[in-house]
């Protein structure tokens, strides 16, 4: 061999689809498959995002009131008062509705309807007693 010595080279690679579906050589190991979980965001937890998004909206000027929500929306005032009476609710329990776990049933532990006792409270203390007692039972009625 001509007076060299032989050396051997060796390092992970992995394959993936490129454009077009073309295979591609990828220098490393594989990186692990992402977990997605399954199930559907709360509809109170994608109210909740939508009250704050709305209330942006207004504050920035995109919309100048809540009426022109509900007229781009094409709900009533009256719903969009109802969503926007999330607002109202303590921000630790605004935080707890935005990351509740997803939903594997078909129906919400917790409903905007029975949450609508909670925002009607003004004090925030009887709000987390409220929220409590809710989240518990909704909870609860989940692992059934």
């Amino acid at each position: 061999m001509n007076g060299m010595d032989e050396v051997t080279i060796e390092f992970p690679v992995h394959f993936t689809r490129g454009a077009a579906g073309r295979k591609e050589v990828n220098v490393g190991v594989e990186p692990a498959a992402l977990v997605v979980e399954t199930g559907h965001v709360p509809r109170v937890a994608r109210l909740m995002a939508l009250a704050i998004r709305f209330e942006e909206l207004v504050r920035v000027g995109e919309v100048e009131s809540h009426a022109d929500l509900a007229r781009l929306g094409q709900v009533t005032r009256a719903r969009i008062s109802q969503i926007m009476d999330l607002l109202c609710l303590a921000s630790d329990i605004q935080e707890e509705i935005l990351f509740l776990p997803l939903m594997e049933r078909e129906r919400d532990a917790i409903s905007e309807h029975e949450l609508r006792v909670v925002c009607a409270v003004a004090d925030w203390r009887e709000q987390r007693r409220r929220w409590r007692e809710l989240a518990s039972a909704g909870r609860g009625s989940q692992n059934r």
